[in-house]
């Protein structure tokens, strides 16, 4: 390194540090603004249990109005924009991917989801809140924007997300980068660690699902992990096949509805709303309280697995800002449920965490990030080896079941939407 280069060195470093401790902050309050829609909506389901049937229809109808206008690049998860927003970052900025535009409004649209009742979940919004802080922080400090940049913002949110370093790190690897051959940079790393560091510093360890501490017996463990592994890859499988079938399909219908979003999204809601009524509550908002009942060992209705996949199957369909992990965590632990009741006398909380990592690869496709995200967030390492067993043979099982794997095959629209602008531009130009 020459002297030349050192004001270069020091300024990607001071933007890297920076952004991730930014992000870090910001996902913090993300949190805790969407802990708190999630308890305002409990509140009014308390004094008004048919309010739903207007309230969550009439909402997203105008949230999903509003994004269409305002910010399209916010709608769904955000994963799938941070991975097509790799591509080519500098457009991705300009095209609303990344940038802080899209980020303000996905930050304000998903706790209004939440605020609705609906089954969506902070951690994918996070990571694209996450790209487009480190992307603006870098461009502020006159630094290139390169795909490493954009992957390591994304998965700093997945770890301030989640309170888990590692698992930020693994998602970088497993996800956001799987696309790409090049190493991630030694700053973009750090970056990982350092909001999930901010995260820990500030929120504490926390364990947002509960605490297992049982162990399976190694026997229990040769039957059920597998058994776990297969029931949850085609589950989740069969719920990315549906979301992607939903998009591609030509049946007139289906193909109707897409072309109203508006009306698609009040149809939605109304459905979220009549299955949040008849399940007593149980599939509103992103799931972690049912969840770590389960995880708790407090038993639910078999129901509860099934209800939360349509719940957060047709909040996907309605195209509202949100995402998918924690309502994924939480449908898997319904899951579990139903193997708890094909294997009795089992520990409770260890066979749900089965069924929870089985179902949430089945859908993600990224093991090693499930396995990190699970055992760090329910403080069960002594269940790593039977975890990891599941986890592998539900990626394999959902492969088989839906070829695409979720969040690269959404990124595909994303991508050409970028092009198509990209051209214009020029064009224009």
């Amino acid at each position: 390194m020459t002297p030349r280069d050192f004001p270069v060195l020091l300024r990607r470093r001071t933007a890297t540090t920076a952004g991730a401790i930014i992000l870090g902050l910001v996902a913090l309050a993300f949190a805790w603004s969407a802990d708190q829609a999630s308890k305002l909506f409990e509140q009014m389901v308390a004094k008004a249990p048919y309010a739903p049937l207007v309230v969550t229809p009439a909402g997203l109808a105008l949230l999903v109005y509003l994004t269409r206008r305002l910010a399209p690049m916010a709608r769904g998860s955000g994963i799938p924009q941070v991975s097509a927003g790799s591509e080519d970052p500098r457009h991705a900025v300009v095209a609303g991917l990344i940038s802080m535009k899209t980020a303000a409004f996905k930050f304000v649209a998903t706790v209004a989801a939440l605020l609705l009742g609906t089954s969506v979940g902070r951690e994918g919004p996070t990571v694209q809140i996450s790209a487009a802080i480190m992307a603006f922080m870098h461009r502020t400090l006159r630094i290139e924007l390169s795909a490493a940049v954009v992957i390591a913002g994304g998965a700093a949110g997945v770890s301030a997300a989640f309170n888990t370093p590692l698992a930020g790190i693994a998602f970088a690897i497993e996800e956001l980068a799987a696309s790409y051959h090049q190493r991630l940079a030694l700053l973009a790393m750090a970056a990982v660690m350092i909001s999930g560091l901010v995260s820990l510093g500030i929120a504490g360890d926390y364990v947002y699902f509960g605490a297992v501490h049982e162990m399976l017996p190694l026997r229990a463990s040769l039957m059920i992990a597998p058994v776990a592994g297969i029931v949850g890859g085609l589950t989740g499988g069969l719920f990315s096949k549906a979301v992607l079938g939903f998009g591609s399909t030509v049946a007139v219908p289906v193909a109707a509805l897409r072309r109203k979003p508006v009306l698609l999204a009040a149809l939605c809601g109304l459905l979220v709303a009549l299955c949040g009524i008849a399940t007593d509550g149980a599939t509103w908002g992103a799931g972690y309280d049912v969840a770590r009942q389960l995880v708790e060992l407090h038993t639910q209705p078999l129901w509860f697995g099934p209800a939360k996949f349509f719940s957060t199957l047709v909040t996907m369909l309605s195209g509202v800002p949100g995402g998918i992990f924690a309502p994924s965590l939480a449908t898997g632990a319904g899951v579990g449920n139903l193997l708890a009741w094909i294997f009795p006398g089992q520990p409770l909380g260890a066979v749900v965490l089965l069924g929870m990592i089985g179902y949430f690869v089945g859908v993600v496709r990224a093991p090693l990030t499930a396995v990190i995200i699970i055992s760090e967030m329910t403080d069960s390492r002594a269940m790593v080896l039977p975890l990891l067993a599941a986890a592998i043979i539900a990626d394999g099982v959902s492969a088989l079941v839906c070829r695409e794997r979720l969040y690269h095959a959404l990124s595909k629209a994303f991508t050409l939407t970028s092009q198509q602008e990209k051209r214009h531009a020029e064009v224009k130009a």
